[in-house]
C-alpha cells in the first residue's frame, strides 16, 4: 500500500524544514520508506475534505490503506512501529526511545511554540516584549536541563531513535532566536542529526516544494 502524505502548498518557514510534515519525511526516509506528498492550500485545510483527516485542520497527515492518521507524534510512532530503523529491539532502550517522544513534544516543544507565538502571532500587543524574556527563560530552563542528560553523548539513549528525531525537530524551531547555540553540546547534537543522510533528503524535498531549489542551489 503506498503512503501519501500532506504538507503545506506554501509552507510559512519558505521550506527552511521547520514545517511539521518534515518531521514525518525524514521519518520515512530513516526507514526507507516511498511515499507521496499532497499539498494543501489553507483554505483547503479547513474544508470538509481535509477536516476529515485532521479534525483541527492542520498538516501533516498520513494515509496507508485504511488508515489516516493526524499529529505527528502519532505518525512517526506508527512509522517506527511498523518498519526498522527508529526504535531499538530491546524492550527497555524501546520504551526509554518511545519516552524522548514524548518528552520532545510534551516537555520541551510546548515553550518553544510559545516564542514563536509571542514573536510572530502576538507581537504587536503592548504586553509581548515583557513576556518574550519569561518565555526564552522558560525554554533555557528545559534546554538546561536536556543539556546536562545528553552530556558528550552522541544520542539520547544508545543509538538515534525517534526519540531523537522527535527532540531535533523541535530543537531547531530554537535556532532563529539564538537561544540554540547557548548550548553547544544541543547545537552539536542537532547538527550531526542534520548531517544524516535521510534528514538531508526529508530537508531537500521540502526546500524544492517551496522554492523549486535544491540544496546544491
Amino acid at each position: 500500500m503506498s503512503i501519501t502524505i500532506t504538507a503545506f502548498e506554501r509552507s510559512p518557514d519558505g521550506g527552511k524544514g521547520l514545517a511539521r510534515d518534515t518531521r514525518v519525511r525524514w521519518a520515512l526516509e530513516e526507514v526507507g520508506q516511498p511515499y507521496d506528498v499532497r499539498y494543501v492550500s489553507f483554505q483547503a485545510m479547513k474544508e470538509p475534505a481535509h477536516l476529515c483527516l485532521h479534525p483541527f485542520g492542520q498538516i501533516p497527515t498520513y494515509e496507508e490503506g485504511d488508515l489516516a492518521l493526524f499529529e505527528t507524534g502519532a505518525i512517526v510512532f506508527h512509522i517506527a512501529e511498523q518498519h526498522t530503523g527508529l526504535l531499538p529491539k530491546d524492550a527497555h532502550a524501546r520504551a526509554r526511545a518511545i519516552a524522548w517522544m514524548f518528552a520532545a513534544l510534551n516537555s520541551v516543544e510546548p515553550s518553544v511554540l510559545e516564542l514563536v507565538i509571542v514573536k510572530f502571532q502576538e507581537g504587536d500587543k503592548p504586553w509581548s516584549k515583557e513576556r518574550l524574556p519569561l518565555v526564552a527563560d522558560r525554554i533555557r530552563q528545559r534546554l538546561g536541563q536536556l543539556s546536562t542528560r545528553l552530556g558528550d553523548a552522541d544520542w539520547l539513549d544508545g543509538a538515534f531513535s525517534a526519540g531523537d528525531l522527535l527532540m531535533v525537530s523541535v530543537l531547531l524551531r530554537t535556532r532563529p532566536s539564538g537561544i540554540l547555540d547557548e548550548f553547544p553540546n544541543l547545537a552539536a547534537y542537532v547538527a550531526r542529526a542534520e548531517a544524516r543522510p535521510a534528514y538531508q533528503r526529508a530537508f531537500a524535498a521540502q526546500l524544492a516544494a517551496n522554492t523549486g531549489k535544491s540544496l546544491a542551489g
